[in-house]
């Protein structure tokens, strides 16, 4: 079997994996809290905000550490991959603290630099790939 290095791709998982286990314990706290919440957010919105911190991290990071992976494995440069793989970590602390703070500029910096890891991804896996050829 091929011995298969992904350093970035593998530290990034690593940081994130963690980050949703503290989220996932600040959701269950907070239900806790409320009287052992099982289900939805009891119209609380301290509750909701930390249901949606935990629920977007599980909707975006998948599709980076993916995306990430491919670059990584393709040849990208690993400048290219710390960059990218910080910028992203970085957006999702801020978008965490964002939804416990309610500061509207730090969910800004989140949600562009989510975007822009994304688009810059999927433009040199399609640009590697397709337009390459390789």
């Amino acid at each position: 079997m091929p011995d298969i290095a992904l350093p970035v791709t593998s530290s990034l998982a690593g940081g994130l994996v963690i980050l949703l286990v503290l989220l996932s314990a600040m959701v269950t706290e907070r239900r806790a809290r409320l009287g052992g919440i099982q289900f939805g957010d009891a119209q609380d919105p301290a509750l909701r905000a930390r249901i949606r911190a935990h629920a977007n991290l599980v909707e975006i990071a998948p599709m980076v550490l993916i995306a990430l992976g491919l670059m990584e494995y393709a040849g990208a440069s690993s400048a290219l991959l710390w960059w990218c793989a910080g910028i992203f970590f970085v957006g999702r602390l801020l978008h965490a603290a964002r939804m416990y703070i309610g500061n509207p500029f730090i969910g800004l910096f989140s949600i562009i630099s989510q975007h822009v890891i994304c688009l810059a991804a999927g433009i040199w896996l399609l640009d590697h790939f397709l337009l390459q050829g390789t």
